[in-house]
């Protein structure tokens, strides 16, 4: 792999020294000539200070995607460190009665780019920048070294690699193709997961410990799961003993799967009721009353330029919500936004509860599971807020 120097500009080199894994292209001054994107770039101080090395893609904002601070050779033996520190620490968290899970979480396991999910048997790799995709043939080796029973299945299909000026790449890459739905657990629970189709990798890992909060949540609770998708948090309630769980999901291929995790659990239907409908026009039209309501939805906030409609999306919906909600009700309400940090999250909820005209109070906030570590010199890695408010 051809290894080429940059520059940076005056001043620019202080994110780099406090360890940050992103150079935007405005912070280069000079790039050595005859680079492929992709390529291994040592990174520079004006004065020519050595301030680490990554990998460099002039198609993309984020020029440079840091590896490493020190003068270490990028090569097979790096790339079996970072995953072999990766899967120890899974190791070491790991819920039991769990095959389901993050094994490595791009900047969070110091290897931007790189996402790997385990599910059962199989391996689920997202290969999402142009410098990691360049030692795909290297990291899928050491993946089969870890796990040498697994197949290992590409899904690298998200827009950052369109972004990174590189197309689409879904197959199996070692082992069989996966079947049409794979069977996982989950703090004992048991899940049918379409890695193939399903949005993300198959499931929201990243909910794993606020599923497990809401199961412990639930009891004698009617409940209402907003973008149920296949039932994550809708089994979860329904085990921690909940009256009735209403879930409401727009995608009939989510509700069937969700459908099926149900009876895979052994849940009686009476308990569970699928609405596949709008959440916005669900939670304006209901006539029920809920004890906890819970508001899932995807990401309303993918680029910088909508914050401000994404914003009015999860007020409107926390709004409806806190308006059916009885005194002693919970909403537990979440953002996946990026772009939407925690401050601003909280204000919007504010804004909701006081158009509302309830008192609510914060109980809890949450984040990522244990599998989702977020680099501490990586803030914009905090994606998920969670807020468990109680209207009192």
């Amino acid at each position: 792999m051809k290894t080429v120097q940059c520059v940076l500009q005056r001043g620019k080199e202080r994110p780099v020294r406090n360890r940050h894994p992103w150079i935007f292209s405005g912070a280069v001054d000079q790039i050595e000539e005859g680079f492929e994107a992709g390529d291994l770039v040592r990174v520079l101080s004006d004065k020519e200070e050595f301030l680490g090395i990554g990998y460099f893609n002039p198609k993309s904002q984020i020029v440079v995607r840091m590896l490493a601070f020190e003068d270490t050779p990028i090569d097979e033996a790096f790339f079996d460190r970072r995953i072999s520190q990766a899967v120890e620490t899974r190791k070491r968290f790991l819920p039991p009665d769990t095959n389901a899970y993050r094994l490595i979480h791009s900047e969070g396991d110091l290897l931007s780019g790189l996402v790997v999910d385990v599910y059962g048997e199989f391996l689920v790799v997202e290969f999402n920048t142009a410098g990691i995709d360049a030692w795909k043939p290297v990291i899928v080796k050491i993946l089969q070294k870890h796990f040498p029973k697994y197949s290992i299945f590409e899904k690298s299909d998200s827009d950052l690699r369109k972004w990174e000026g590189l197309k689409r790449s879904v197959g199996a890459l070692t082992g069989s193709e996966p079947p049409e739905t794979i069977e996982i657990k989950e703090h004992g629970l048991l899940f049918n997961v379409d890695i193939r189709g399903g949005q993300k990798t198959g499931f929201f890992l990243d909910q794993c410990e606020s599923r497990e909060i809401v199961r412990g949540l639930s009891a004698e609770k009617r409940v209402l799961n907003c973008f149920a998708y296949t039932g994550g948090f809708s089994v979860y309630a329904a085990k921690g003993g909940a009256k009735e769980v209403v879930s409401v999901e727009s995608s009939e291929s989510a509700v069937q799967l969700g459908r099926e995790n149900f009876e895979k659990n052994k849940l009686t239907q009476e308990q569970s009721v699928w609405a596949q409908q709008d959440v916005f026009d669900y939670l304006r039209a209901t006539q029920k009353v809920f004890d906890l309501i819970i508001l899932d939805p995807p990401a309303f906030c993918k680029s910088k330029n909508q914050i401000r409609d994404a914003a009015r999306g999860y007020k409107d919906i926390n709004l409806q919500a806190f308006k059916i909600l009885p005194k002693g009700g919970l909403l537990f309400t979440f953002s996946c936004s990026s772009y939407i940090t925690p401050d601003l999250f909280q204000k919007i909820i504010f804004g909701a509860a006081s158009d509302a005209k309830r008192d609510v109070r914060i109980l809890k906030k949450t984040s990522h599971a244990f599998d989702h570590p977020i680099n501490i010199y990586h803030p914009e890695g905090e994606y998920l807020k969670g807020l468990l408010c109680e209207v009192f």
